[in-house]
């Protein structure tokens, strides 16, 4: 529930403004990935996020228009069955950052351009806190309208970089299903304000919730190597504290990973993993730990799916 095209955003920004730049073996990339349908938020965070929202969207709509053959916007529940069913890969249009509702009316102005999901803070924002503040001020009053907006049109409420008391307030208010598309377990990760406590993931469970584990190096492991083992751990950890119904995949990647050799100093990447087959490595450690085929499945996109499918629904 969040995984990119490409982190290349320059490359991403080409596709947009001359589709025909993006070719067939490029599709065939995405394809032989496994993934099905691919939540490519990103957040902005300069001073003018509307803008920067906006235009992301409309590229995002001018992309997808081009290449209605290949992909489908995920506007709908029904759209989840027929991307699978066509061959087509789904898209489903999101922002990292709510900063761009400057108004309870702007929520249904960007539902009306196709954005089926909003994470409330990137950092700090009119509507809460964000994971990186030294104090989190919980979700505010023009947030909350926010939230019951998102609710009443069907857009749905990620909290992956939320502070924890604007994470709590949001899984409180809400009517509907709000999910973490991109996160970690604290428990695992003490030092990490951007991985969820214990209490953050029970309580978006009772909500019908679903959480997205990351395969990012710093999210998944405090120090040391870091393989898809520890990745695992961290499904194995929401399956213990909220059940295997709550857990899901959220890589926070694409099918290069995030290593530059540009700076090879800064490592975000794991260790012997190839990110373009991700999912199969994933597949094949959930099968080695043991759990059934139809367990696999929600894991890998049937908990989302069916929270996508409450969350949409107007």
């Amino acid at each position: 529930m969040l995984g990119l095209l490409t982190l290349n955003y320059k490359l991403l920004q080409k596709w947009a403004a001359e589709p025909a730049c993006f070719q067939a073996a490029d599709f065939e990339r995405l394809k032989s990935s496994g993934i099905t349908v691919f939540h490519p938020a990103v957040g902005f965070v300069e001073h003018d996020v509307y803008s920067s929202s906006l235009s992301d969207i409309t590229g995002w709509n001018l992309f997808l228009a081009k290449h209605a053959d290949q992909f489908l916007r995920i506007e709908k529940p029904s759209d989840l069955a027929t991307v699978k069913a066509t061959g087509k890969i789904g898209i489903v249009i999101g922002q990292q950052n709510s900063a761009h509702f400057r108004t309870v009316e702007d929520v249904d102005r960007f539902y009306a351009m196709g954005q089926r999901v909003s994470q409330l803070t990137y950092r700090r924002n009119r509507l809460g806190g964000g994971s990186t503040e030294a104090r989190d001020i919980g979700l505010t009053a023009f947030g909350s309208q926010i939230v019951e907006r998102m609710n009443a049109l069907g857009m749905a409420v990620d909290v992956s970089h939320c502070g924890d008391q604007t994470t709590l307030d949001a899984v409180g208010l809400s009517r509907k299903p709000v999910l973490v598309t991109h996160s970690n377990c604290r428990a695992l990760v003490p030092a990490s304000a951007r991985c969820k406590t214990d209490e953050a993931i029970k309580k978006m469970a009772a909500k019908g919730g679903v959480f997205g584990v990351t395969m990012v190096r710093h999210f998944v492991c405090s120090s040391g190597p870091a393989t898809i083992e520890n990745v695992l751990n961290h499904i194995d950890h929401v399956v213990r504290v909220a059940g295997v119904e709550h857990a899901g995949i959220g890589t926070d990647v694409d099918l290069h990973g995030r290593d530059s050799a540009h700076a090879p100093q800064k490592r975000s990447d794991l260790d012997g993993i190839d990110y373009a087959k991700k999912i199969y490595d994933l597949t094949e450690g959930l099968i080695r730990r043991k759990y059934s085929d139809a367990n696999i499945e929600l894991i890998l996109g049937g908990n989302f799916q069916r929270a996508l499918q409450a969350s949409l629904a107007a």
